[in-house]
């Protein structure tokens, strides 16, 4: 498929349900395949309004969130379902993106889920959207650079269809865990994503200064997908108080800063896409235009790092039984950069359980590729590689999940 941008999205889903009766007591993929006249009228507004991509209501179809409502081994069932109602919705005027979101697990420390059993889980869902005839693939509302990271290898182990990814952050660009989006941005990009951006969270106007900071490092285009608002509670009720004239007028400004997708989240509705779709005629976003493009762009989990290309990555400590204490000390040193041996799949656990530890550029220093490969799944940032393997083997590693060498 052909991306021409700009290009519009839809507008809110669990907002516009909640109009038509979904209440929130129940499962949301549940409800709305007992309830297919909702999601048909919903998403054959948004057509008619403008949107060029609709996201199938498989936002919670995984199998940890349908598990939690009592649904088990109905994964692929459940996506085929949700998704032919969108096709449907659809009727060849909009493409049909496979939706993804967050399971809400965690990696230790802050949880005890290990990165394949992410990988596995958002693999599952992936080859049934896949298999259910998704156009593309939207990783959305993510919160976490670790869940991010592994739809994403998901989504390609099973396809080569295009990738968006759109995290939510606050207004400081930070996410739940605390990462820079503009760290999260650069390590996802590595990754080969097709887009990126925002969505949720907050309205047009808070969004356009992180697309600023954003569009600085971006290589792919933006997306921007904002609320109708900050939401307010009124008389209990969530409110979102951005009528589509308010909400459109910041689109020029977006698309200065690089957006080239653009969207509706919470609160949004099809007044809203129309309005977008009017207003994009004409309207002509920034091109990527890195800034820096002659250093190196590293990332930890939470922070975006630039470096030298003759950095010195110095001597690399052992991933023994003393890393978490040689880590400590490297991470208050003056060095710009930490190295780290790994000389066997035996230590990978151990790295595992300490790369959280790291707050300064990485180099992994390593001799066998399924070793180096297991330690870039592992590592949730964007890493460098010092060693004795050639260019053969480490672009594939660089294009799989953005090792520079």
């Amino acid at each position: 498929m052909e991306l021409i941008f700009p290009l519009i999205l839809d507008g809110a889903t669990g907002t516009e349900l909640q109009k038509r009766g979904f209440h929130g007591e129940e499962c949301p993929e549940k409800w709305t395949l007992e309830h297919p006249e909702a999601i048909l009228e919903l998403q054959r507004a948004y057509v008619e309004a403008g949107s060029r991509v609709l996201y199938s209501p498989t936002f919670g179809a995984n199998r940890v969130k349908l598990e939690a409502h009592g649904i088990f081994n109905r994964v692929e069932e459940y996506n085929a379902a949700l998704v032919a109602l969108s096709l449907k919705a659809a009727d060849g005027k909009a493409w049909v993106a496979g939706d993804i979101a967050p399971t809400g697990l965690f990696l230790y420390p802050l949880g005890d889920t290990g990165f394949e059993e992410l990988v596995e889980i958002y693999t599952e869902q992936a080859r049934a959207l896949e298999k259910a005839g998704v156009d593309l693939f939207v990783i959305e509302t993510m919160m976490t650079v670790p869940e991010a990271r592994a739809a994403v290898l998901a989504v390609k182990s099973v396809s080569s269809k295009p990738v968006f990814v759109s995290f939510t952050c606050d207004e400081k660009g930070r996410t739940i865990s605390g990462a820079d989006i503009c760290a999260v941005l650069q390590i996802l990009q590595g990754m080969g994503v097709d887009a990126f951006g925002l969505n949720c969270s907050v309205g047009p106007a808070e969004m356009c200064p992180q697309l600023r900071r954003l569009h600085e490092i971006a290589r792919v285009p933006l997306i921007a997908k904002p609320n109708a608002g900050i939401p307010e509670v009124r008389d209990g009720a969530t409110v979102y108080d951005c009528p589509p004239e308010e909400f459109t007028a910041y689109l020029a400004e977006m698309a200065e800063a690089g957006a080239a997708i653009f969207g509706g989240c919470c609160g949004t509705d099809a007044g809203h896409i129309a309005a977008l779709h009017e207003k994009v005629r004409g309207l002509k976003p920034a091109r990527p235009d890195p800034k820096h493009p002659e250093l190196l762009p590293c990332a930890t989990e939470k922070e975006l790092c630039f470096l030298d290309p003759a950095v010195s990555v110095g001597t690399p400590i052992l991933c023994d039984g003393e890393l978490e204490d040689r880590l400590e000390d490297a991470m208050a040193d003056d060095s710009p950069v930490v190295s780290v041996r790994i000389g066997s799949e035996a230590e990978l656990d151990r790295f595992q359980d300490c790369q959280y530890m790291i707050t300064k550029p990485l180099c992994l220093v390593c001799d066998a590729v399924p070793v180096l490969e297991q330690a870039l799944r592992l590592y949730q940032g964007r890493a460098l590689y010092d060693g004795p393997l050639g260019e053969d083997v480490l672009q594939p590693l660089s294009e799989k999940y953005g090792l520079i060498f």
